[in-house]
């Protein structure tokens, strides 16, 4: 049985020159560009209270996660028996799983009180209590990934806390799916409550995806019922981790957040969807930004193609991640775990494919960048078998 490492890192992260994105249930992307800087505000006294919780890793033994990506609906099928048989061959220790999803699913019948209230629960994942002792059978590390302020079910269940346009459509994004917001505290409880149930049943790790604010015309123009030249999206978004973390904490689960490439270097991409980079890396415990090469622009890193290099654009991007959280400090910070891509970019002009071998250059990237864990990222949930061996 792989025998479990104990991980205290402190690790730092990065100014990044371009594009990220962040990707959906089909692999397509939401592109920031960068090109003005921001300026901050203070915090009400009521979030400032909040919002100034500094997280600190729960002691517990956990691997130096070396993971790849499951949906519900894989995670429930006979190819899960697949992935699990591809973690055991090789150097993978984790799935990040769909507990949460875009659609504002729940991947089972969680027996929780607003997902009861809502039915939003999908048996995707038959039985859970299986599904999980199967998991830990095998040793493998589970993390539950939740789809946050991205949520048309509660956006239908709650109108008071969905995002409207001025016309009083709901903000939405390229496919139609309803935003929340978040700024509310009643979002706020509900993401808990399901990260809470997500222990109960057994996850190790909560990782909050979507923690973000949405972009466009139409959530520039929402009504986010707060004065946001005072409460800015930074606070909210720190606020609610904070919030979040305070809570898992107490159950012993470690709480990570994705987050946008960009947001690493960019003042004013972090104004436009609230994710800053450094102050995050003080209120969870792991922050997982997303390098992959295809989300850079032309010319990012001397590259015309980032797509084409691989293990240049993720070196690159982590090396200058460890400068903006000052790896040689001794200040207490997340742990940086970086999502890599495992699938071919066909929308970028001059793309490559990706098989194993781009993705053990990326992987060599992140250790030689000085870091020890990655996520591989596939929305078809499809992995190179001949992955690093043990």
């Amino acid at each position: 049985m792989r025998k479990l490492l104990s991980v205290i890192i402190i690790i730092m992260m990065s100014f990044m020159v371009s594009c990220g994105g962040e990707r959906n249930e089909e692999g397509s992307t939401e592109v920031l560009w960068s090109v003005e800087e921001d300026t901050g505000t203070e915090l009400s006294e009521e979030q400032e209270t909040e919002s100034t919780v500094i997280s600190v890793i729960p002691e517990k033994e956990r691997p130096a996660v070396k993971g790849i990506y499951v949906t519900g609906p894989v995670a429930g099928s006979e190819r899960m028996n697949d992935l699990i048989t591809l973690v055991d061959a090789t150097e993978l220790n984790t799935m990040v799983i769909d507990v949460k999803n875009d659609n504002g699913e729940i991947t089972w019948k969680m027996e929780s009180g607003s997902v009861l209230e809502m039915g939003n629960g999908v048996a995707y994942i038959r039985d859970i209590g299986a599904l999980m002792e199967t998991l830990k059978e095998h040793d493998i590390y589970t993390i539950a990934r939740i789809v946050c302020f991205k949520d048309p079910v509660f956006a239908q269940n709650h109108i008071d806390c969905a995002l409207r346009k001025p016309d009083g459509g709901f903000v939405t994004d390229a496919y139609g799916l309803a935003w929340v917001n978040p700024y509310e505290e009643e979002v706020w409880a509900y993401l808990t409550e399901i990260a809470q149930a997500a222990l109960d049943v057994g996850f190790d790790e909560v990782q909050f995806d979507y923690v973000r604010f949405p972009i466009g015309e139409d959530a520039d123009a929402a009504d986010y019922k707060v004065d946001m030249s005072v409460d800015t999206k930074e606070q909210a978004i720190s606020g609610f981790l904070s919030y979040a973390s305070e809570r898992i904490h107490e159950k012993g689960g470690v709480v990570t957040a994705d987050v946008f490439g960009t947001v690493i270097d960019s003042p004013t991409d972090i104004e436009r969807v609230g994710q800053d980079y450094a102050e995050l890396g003080k209120r969870v415990d792991v922050l997982s930004p997303m390098v992959y090469p295809s989300h850079y622009g032309p010319g990012v890193f001397g590259f015309d193609v980032p797509d084409a290099h691989p293990y240049d654009t993720v070196y690159q991007a982590l090396v200058l991640s460890q400068k903006v959280l000052g790896q040689d400090t001794e200040e207490e910070c997340a742990i940086v775990r970086p999502w890599l891509q495992a699938f071919t970019a066909t929308w970028v002009s001059g793309h490559i494919s990706y098989e194993a071998e781009q993705i053990q250059q990326q992987i060599q990237a992140v250790y030689d960048a000085g870091y020890e864990e990655w996520i591989l990222w596939n929305a078809t949930c499809r992995y190179p078998m001949e992955l690093l061996s043990e």
